[in-house]
């Protein structure tokens, strides 16, 4: 049906474009919709790294000093950088004339409540997580029990402010109607990705780089953080070890000098697994697909996620087979997609990594399965019409004049 067009001031409050979770959702989701047609203006940090936005205008608040390393997680610079994009946020929205705020994580939704303020422009705050899971784990706000108390009243105060939602997992909607917020405003719109990207993956060259020859790798990629547990992946890799010697663990990160690494690779050692364990710093976004094809088994360790883990759709658009905790396990289902083994299992979860290691039928017949879902189900050419309809839901259709036709 037709739709109007938005202009849109999309709020990434963190490093962008950026190679990894949700700075990459973001990215993929405002290329889809500023293709579509929309007028899409990301507001974001002072850095981030050299990968196209497509059509969508990139504006940065000033900063004194150039560039920056790239890393996740909280930090004092982080807090800077947020209240500076306050200003270049509401600078965007006056200028530009922009129609609605699309803020993305806590950071994203506490400046676009200001700007909102300031501009009477209405809000959608797009839920990736929940800040009860994430801030005491990261270490930034000591002691725990503090970070614990704070996160609470982030969780319980800022649903009160957005005039739209859009959750990205059913735990996360009912967290919002759990605190408040009626169900008529909350739209489910999962992370999606762009299958095309892994269709040409090439492994040869990286398997002569790290001399991995026909060993069997399994493998992670992603952001390292302590509530990714890498520590529960380490002593699951060490139950396979036990029964398939020749097998590898590649830990692929795209941060460099990753700050998580030392820690890890204490716990590696304390296992006696790090002669078996490559850990990769820095890859690009054109290497990802010919590293996951380097992979004959995909991992997820962390368990309890209320949000959409983004490397489980890299997985699933590879056609890899993937072993995961429950709570990973979203949109997916056990033996169809995936292999789901109970949450903080990390015996399971290494028996089951054996398991495909060692029946080839259904890893091939899993991963098939993981990338036709994710086709029909995880699209962002599909997911973003369910955007534009949150845009009109909150709007009541009132987007610059002109209009575009929606082909499903």
């Amino acid at each position: 049906m037709p739709v109007k067009s938005f202009k849109v001031a999309m709020v990434a409050a963190c490093p962008f474009p950026a190679n990894w979770g949700t700075p990459g959702a973001i990215r993929e989701m405002s290329e889809t919709l500023a293709d579509m047609g929309h007028e899409i203006h990301i507001v974001t940090y002072p850095y981030g790294e050299d990968l196209s936005v497509g059509r969508a205008k990139l504006w940065r608040p000033w900063y004194w000093r150039n560039g920056a390393q790239l890393h996740s997680g909280p930090s004092y610079q982080k807090l800077l950088f947020d209240f500076l994009m306050i200003f270049e946020l509401c600078r965007v929205v006056r200028r530009e004339r922009i129609d609605i705020i699309h803020a993305h994580n806590y950071e994203g939704v506490i400046i676009g409540m200001i700007a909102k303020l300031f501009t009477r422009r209405p809000l959608l705050y797009n839920a990736v997580n929940l800040m009860s899971d994430e801030l005491p784990s990261s270490g930034f706000i000591r002691p725990r029990f503090l970070a614990r108390a704070i996160a609470g009243v982030l969780d319980w105060f800022v649903p009160k402010f957005p005039d739209h939602f859009i959750a990205i997992t059913e735990d996360l909607r009912r967290a919002m109607i759990k605190h408040g917020v009626p169900d008529s405003r909350i739209s489910f719109v999962p992370c999606g990705v762009k299958p095309e990207m892994f269709d040409r993956a090439d492994p040869t060259a990286l398997r002569e780089r790290y001399g991995v020859g026909e060993r069997p790798v399994i493998m992670y990629t992603g952001i390292t953080s302590p509530f990714q547990r890498i520590d529960y992946l380490l002593k699951a890799f060490a139950t396979v070890l036990k029964q398939e010697p020749s097998a590898l663990l590649t830990v692929v990160s795209p941060l460099e000098h990753d700050p998580n690494y030392p820690a890890h690779k204490e716990v590696a050692d304390s296992l006696g697994v790090s002669p078996s364990v490559i850990w990769v710093e820095g890859h690009t976004l054109e290497e990802l697909p010919d590293y996951l094809a380097m992979a004959t088994v995909t991992v997820i360790p962390r368990p309890e996620i209320p949000g959409h883990p983004i490397k489980l759709l890299n997985y699933m658009a590879a056609r890899k087979p993937t072993v995961c905790f429950a709570g990973a396990a979203k949109g997916v289902k056990h033996m169809q997609e995936v292999l789901i083994v109970p949450d903080h299992d990390c015996e399971a979860l290494g028996q089951g990594i054996v398991t495909l290691l060692r029946d080839p039928a259904l890893a091939r017949r899993l991963g098939a399965n993981a990338r036709a879902t994710l086709v029909a189900s995880f699209d962002w050419r599909t997911l973003c019409h369910d955007v534009e309809t949150a845009y009109e839901a909150m709007t009541g259709g009132a987007g610059s004049s002109a209009v575009l036709e929606n082909v499903a």
